[in-house]
Formats: C-alpha cells, sequence, structure tokens
C-alpha cells in the first residue's frame, strides 16, 4: 500500500500490481505576464505615446478522459502538473506569448473531486474534459490606459497568478460486463478462459485484490449481426455487508456502477458457504443499497463450478450453469453476454451525446469581515482589478477606484458596514477604506 503526501494529512491510495484506482492531483496553471511601462522614443516623433504592450496569458491545465489508459498509477507518486507560464509584455506594443495548455490524460470513468469531497466531475465518456486550473490573465501594457484625460500613463497591469488546486481523483471502471460473485466463486478462472487477461487463480478468498479487465471476441451467432468484441471486468469478490465496507466492499463496488451488464455468478459446488439462492440474495442486497439503479441494470445468473455440482443443489435461479474449467456452458455464456452488450450499446446510440467540457463557474465577488475595522474581499475579478504596477501613481489609484465601484465593491463594503479608515485586503494589496468612491474617476 503506498500513501501520499500533502498538505493537511495523506490519503490512502490503491496501488497493487500496477493498478491504482485513486490518486491526488496537483494543477498548478501557469501565470500570466506583466503588461510593459514604455512609451515611443524616436527621432522626429515629438511627445511619443505610451507603447507599452500586454503579457501574455498562462497556460491552463485539463483533464481528459483517454480511453487507452485504465489506471492512474501515473500520479500515485508524481502528482504534479503544471502549465507554463505567459512571458512579459514589451515596449513598442510588443505582446507577450501564452503559455501552453497542460492537457492531461486520465482513465474514462474517473471522478475528480475536491479535497473537501464536493465532486467537480465526472468525466464518464472518452473526450470529456474538465479545467482543474485556469491561467493566469496577462496583464495589460500602459498603452492600455491611454485616454484623452490620462496622455501618458506611468503604470501598466501586473499579470495574475495561474490557480493551484489539489484535487482526488477516483477510478470507476468502465466495463461492459461486470461479473460479480462470492470470493472464490470462478470469476478469475472464467475470465482468464473467455479473454487473454491472466488474473491469478487459487483456492482460496479474495484471491482478486484489484479488477482485472479481459477483452472477449465473439465470432457470428445468433442475434448478432456479425464479429463484435466486448470488455469484461473480474471484480474482486463480495461478502455479505460489502455496502457498508466489509471486506473489499467499498473499494471495489464502484468498479460495477458502470458496467452495462452484469454477470453474477453462483457458487454450485459442496465448498460454496451459502445456497446459491442465497447468495443470489446476499449479492442482490448489496449492489442495491450501493447503487439503486443496479437493480435494473440488464444481468444474467450463472451458475458457476458446473463440474463439481453438489448433489440436490437448487440451480432453479440460474439461467445457465457452466465451468471454466470442462468450458461447459461457456461458449453459450459469452453468446448471450454479446447480445446483452449488444443491445446496450444499441440504447445508447440512440441517445448519442457528444463529450461534455467542464468548465467552472466565474468567480463572484464576496466580502468578508475578518476582524474589527478589516475586511476582505475575495473573487479573481477583485484581485485583477488592484494588479498595477504602481499604486503610488495618481492615475493607477483612480484606475482601481474605477475598477472595484464597477465590479460593486464600494456598494458591498458599505452594507458589510465598512467605515472610512477601515482596511481592506485584496488580492496581495490592503487598502484604507473611503466612502463615496466615483466609478468615473480617473477616465
Amino acid at each position: 500500500m503506498a500513501r501520499l503526501g500533502r498538505a493537511g494529512g495523506a490519503r490512502r491510495i490503491h496501488a497493487v500490481a500496477g493498478f491504482v484506482d485513486r490518486a491526488q492531483l496537483h494543477a498548478r496553471a501557469g501565470d500570466g505576464g506583466a503588461g510593459a511601462v514604455s512609451f515611443r522614443r524616436e527621432a522626429h516623433v515629438d511627445r511619443g505615446g505610451p507603447d507599452g504592450g500586454d503579457g501574455g496569458d498562462g497556460g491552463d491545465v485539463w483533464l481528459v478522459a483517454d480511453p487507452n489508459l485504465s489506471s492512474l498509477l501515473g500520479f500515485a507518486d508524481h502528482p504534479h502538473r503544471r502549465a507554463t507560464d505567459g512571458t512579459h509584455g514589451q515596449g513598442k506594443r510588443r505582446h507577450g506569448s501564452s503559455g501552453e495548455d497542460l492537457v492531461v490524460g486520465v482513465p474514462v470513468g474517473t471522478t475528480v473531486a475536491a479535497l473537501d469531497g464536493t465532486v467537480r466531475c465526472d468525466l464518464a465518456a472518452p473526450g470529456e474534459r474538465v479545467l482543474v486550473a485556469a491561467g493566469g490573465k496577462g496583464g495589460r501594457g500602459n498603452a492600455r490606459f491611454g485616454s484623452n484625460r490620462r496622455r501618458a500613463p506611468s503604470f501598466a497591469e501586473q499579470g495574475e497568478h495561474g490557480e493551484e488546486r489539489w484535487y482526488d481523483l477516483e477510478l470507476r471502471l468502465v466495463a461492459d460486463v461486470a461479473l460479480i460473485g462470492f470470493p472464490n466463486v470462478g470469476k478469475s478462472t472464467l475470465i482468464s478462459v473467455v479473454s487473454a487477461a491472466r488474473p491469478k487463480v487459487a483456492e482460496y478468498p479474495f484471491t482478486t485484490l484489484v479488477p482485472h479487465l479481459g477483452v472477449v471476441r465473439v465470432g457470428t451467432r445468433p442475434g448478432l449481426d456479425d464479429e463484435t468484441s466486448f470488455v469484461m471486468a473480474d471484480v474482486p469478490g463480495l461478502i455479505e455487508g460489502a455496502a457498508e465496507g466489509r471486506g473489499l466492499g467499498h473499494a471495489f463496488l464502484r468498479h460495477v456502477e458502470r458496467a452495462r451488464v452484469l454477470c453474477v455468478l453462483l457458487d454450485c459446488s459442496d465448498a460454496a458457504p451459502v445456497p446459491p439462492t442465497r447468495q443470489l440474495e446476499v449479492l442482490d442486497g448489496e449492489l442495491t443499497a450501493h447503487l439503486e439503479t443496479l437493480a435494473t441494470r440488464p444481468r444474467i445468473v450463472v451458475g458457476s463450478k458446473g463440474d463439481v455440482r453438489a448433489d440436490g443443489v437448487d440451480t432453479s435461479r440460474c439461467e445457465l450453469v457452466v465451468s471454466a474449467v470442462t468450458h461447459e456452458g461457456v461458449a453459450a455464456l459469452v453468446a448471450r453476454l454479446a447480445v446483452l452488450v449488444q443491445a446496450a450499446r444499441d440504447a445508447e446510440a440512440a441517445a448519442p451525446t457528444e463529450p461534455r467540457l467542464h468548465v467552472p463557474a466565474v468567480d463572484e465577488v464576496e466580502v468578508r469581515r475578518v476582524g474589527a475595522g478589516r475586511f476582505e474581499v475575495l473573487g479573481r475579478a477583485a484581485a485583477r482589478a488592484v494588479a498595477l504596477s504602481d499604486l503610488t501613481d495618481p492615475g493607477a489609484i483612480d484606475e482601481v477606484h474605477r475598477r472595484l465601484a464597477r465590479l460593486g465593491v464600494d456598494r458591498a463594503l458599505a452594507r458589510a458596514g465598512a467605515r472610512d479608515g477601515d482596511l481592506v485586503t485584496i488580492g496581495d494589496v490592503e487598502l484604507e477604506w473611503a466612502e463615496g468612491l466615483d466609478a468615473s474617476a480617473g477616465g
């Protein structure tokens, strides 16, 4: 078991045999470049005006669902991902170049959540993208601040810092068929017979500690138009109480959630801990307790270990009885599964959806009282409003007043009870509050 440290404590991640289904991501977007303060200086040009160029924007960090990935292993020991910074503006209105966006692939089925547990998005389909850290905006050069009232602005805008965030990543496998059953019911043996997957197989519970995926190829059969294939997942054994966390329940029940078809295996041998009918009752109860929609998921109930079937065992709830050892009934099972999978795919195709693009909402400006006579203004727009290069310049101060009034910060502070002389922190800047800011001040 590996551990991953971060500020505020350590989180456990599952890292067994190269498969990782929980990890963390530290996303750091690029900083914006600063705007330039420059004036045109050329021979025979009288009173050349401001010509400082803008800084480039910092690069964003995106996550994209990549069907070629099947594990979060790449984040286990290296959670940090950073985009590049924008460059500074220069004279002669030369703008800085923007930083390159960083696009990071994650497996389809990855859930992205904040560290407080709030789910940001669910990348459930190939190509879906989410912005996890927005790059800082480049600062505007002094050429942008010239006006009839302000002919020679000697200030520019600083580049904005890119966002820096921690996320919890959790993978829920996307498979066509999920094999479900008690420990040691024969799931691993079955998937090794019908696909190229080679899971560990032994005669003791919890042999399977991580899910295994296998691709099953089926030739032309009744109900199928032509040769097809589907992905089968061997989910670790479930026991009574799995939905409450007993055994490996919590860690692996989520891998059943996205399966198109459920294949429920019941142990029909003398070694079964309880009769097949009781096994089915327990499994149904645990699946429904974990996610109610699993009760209506297409499924097939199959008796396992048919070669060592117990005398008088009740298999009335089983649609088929198979033996992965002798291959009895395996071909019929695969054909039935292929038909169910194809029907589920057809239903999905009838309601096609475009890959979603997840972009966070724009931060609202928020005012908080943090002490007697002290207030804090939160929000990227407010922080950007005061990010000028020289706040001792009267023109820069007028520009700050105009921007804050336009954002409604003056009204919000007044509603919060701010009075003349109170200290207001906005980003890295501390200002003294004065009532009656004029939104048109500074031109």
